[in-house]
């Protein structure tokens, strides 16, 4: 048996977790059921959110094959330690729960009690990414039922992004720039500046009223010249936004956009943007997880799924037989909320009815997980155009390791590079895992804010990926407000 406690820094400090009381009870079911203790791993973590997809104790199968009917096991070569269970343990939450007993009833758990709402898959294709779309298309909707803005579900109440000073930095790395072009004649006639993720538009005014400010001061006639493009997955978002900047609104350009795929709609500004800023949108896309344990390569494979009493209550709501929530979930994430009024009228009688169903299932719904195993690197797309052959110096750092993938951040980063003029800066504000390390100590998500996903970002791989491109990419705590986990990525081509 492996046992591996991953938040090291728990056990010191004023209040450390006491082993004793945080393991050995779960040692002691694994002692009393009928596993191999040879081939399991008990996996200890901190989940800092107070919302995640996780119980408190999850049981996850390490597959020896790649899970579908038919498919042979691989050999198992020499050297490799070859598990068949891992027993995942909440720390945070482990306090006060009778945790032998859940735990040999996980162990023991019929899958068949919990409603599921889709089959497994990579995490990136989970149903829980088409709730966080949900949640930003009908945002409006989910801020009226709670009574607070979504940035008010934020740590702290607000965006990172909203900062005078940090608006000013930027403001003056671009005026050093433009007046070093516009010296040698090589300035266009056009500066642009794009937005990605563009929140409520604060970020925007505060940038466009420092910018025009500043502009004045000095006297280049910039900000005439100047267009700013506010792009967001949400039109009410974007609504929002555009009421927010109306003081600018000549300079001022909305889009509509699929954050992985910029250029879509952005293509025409191929190698002409000068700065592209974003702030808390890499950590809300879709990702898968791979892990290396014991030598060999496994991606994460997740199963949503409501648990039998939570499920037996939202059923009794809606007037409906647990086995029929997961073709009310799927018309919801199909239709949404104001549709599935008219789709399912025996159930949900009204849009409030609709919104409160959304809610409660957001609100119960886990993941299963499971390991499966990686037929080879060359063979998984983390994004288009890149191999999975990028993650190898990363999963072969050393010891087990297991790591997200963040595939749409990474396809959002590569497609977007493109757009930077050869002067121009990418600069992204967000929750960055800038160490591989960092992945052995501490629970980087996923876990819940409000309506939508967040997941920290791997910016190691990011990192890679991007010189291998002619990108150079730098991480900085952010400069303008101290503590939080908020790190700023800059990236611009190589000298």
């Amino acid at each position: 048996m492996l046992v591996d406690l991953r938040p090291h820094a728990r056990l010191r400090g004023t209040t450390p977790v006491d082993l004793t009381t945080a393991v050995t009870p779960v040692l002691e079911a694994l002692g009393e059921d009928d596993a191999d203790l040879d081939r399991v791993r008990v996996v200890c973590d901190w989940v800092q959110y107070k919302q995640s997809f996780r119980d408190v104790v999850d049981v996850r199968p390490i597959l020896s094959c790649d899970g579908s009917s038919g498919s042979v096991p691989t050999p198992t070569p020499i050297s490799v330690r070859d598990d068949d269970l891992e027993v995942a343990v909440d720390l945070r939450r482990s306090g006060g729960v009778a945790l032998k007993e859940l735990t040999a009833a996980r162990l023991g758990a019929d899958p068949g009690a919990r409603v599921h709402l889709e089959d497994w898959g990579p995490g990136s294709r989970s149903c829980i990414w088409d709730f966080n779309a949900l949640y930003w298309s009908h945002l409006r909707l989910w801020e009226e039922a709670t009574g607070q803005s979504y940035e008010q579900a934020l740590p702290g109440g607000e965006s990172d992004a909203r900062n005078r000073d940090g608006a000013r930095a930027l403001i003056d790395d671009l005026f050093e720039v433009w007046d070093g072009l516009l010296a040698s004649g090589a300035l266009p006639d056009q500066l642009y500046v794009v937005e990605l993720g563009v929140g409520n538009g604060s970020q925007a005014r505060v940038f466009l009223d420092e910018f025009r400010a500043r502009d004045r001061a000095h006297g280049r006639g910039y900000y005439r010249r100047l267009h700013y493009l506010m792009c967001d997955y949400s039109q009410h978002v974007l609504d929002l936004a555009r009421a927010t900047v109306a003081g600018h609104r000549d300079h001022v350009s909305s889009f509509v956009l699929d954050a992985t795929r910029p250029r879509t709609s952005l293509g025409f500004l191929t190698v002409k943007v000068f700065l592209v800023y974003i702030s808390n949108v890499y950590d809300n896309l879709p990702t898968d997880e791979v892990a290396q344990l014991g030598g060999r390569t496994y991606c994460v494979q997740t199963r949503a799924h409501l648990p039998a009493a939570p499920a037996a209550e939202i059923a009794a709501q809606v007037g409906a037989e647990p086995c029929e929530l997961p073709g009310l979930v799927r018309k919801l994430l199909r239709l949404g909320p104001e549709l599935l009024v008219d789709a399912a009228p025996a159930h949900i009688p009204d849009l409030a009815a609709a919104v409160a169903f959304w809610r409660r299932v957001w609100a119960e719904i886990r993941l299963e997980e499971r390991y499966v195993p990686l037929g080879g690197l060359d063979l998984y797309a983390l994004a288009p155009g890149v191999s999975g052959e990028m993650l190898r110096p990363l999963l072969e750092s050393g010891a087990d390791l297991r790591m997200h993938v963040s595939n749409g951040a990474l396809a959002s980063f590569v497609d977007t590079l493109p757009l930077l003029h050869p002067y121009g800066k990418l600069v992204c504000h967000d929750l960055f895992v800038t160490e591989t390390q960092a992945y052995r100590t501490h629970f980087r998500g996923p876990g819940k804010y409000d309506g939508s996903v967040v997941n920290w970002v791997n910016g190691r791989l990011l990192a890679h990926v991007a010189r291998r491109r002619g990108f150079d990419v730098q991480y900085a705590p952010f400069a303008h407000r101290s503590g939080g986990n908020i790190v700023t990525m800059s990236a611009q081509v190589m000298d």
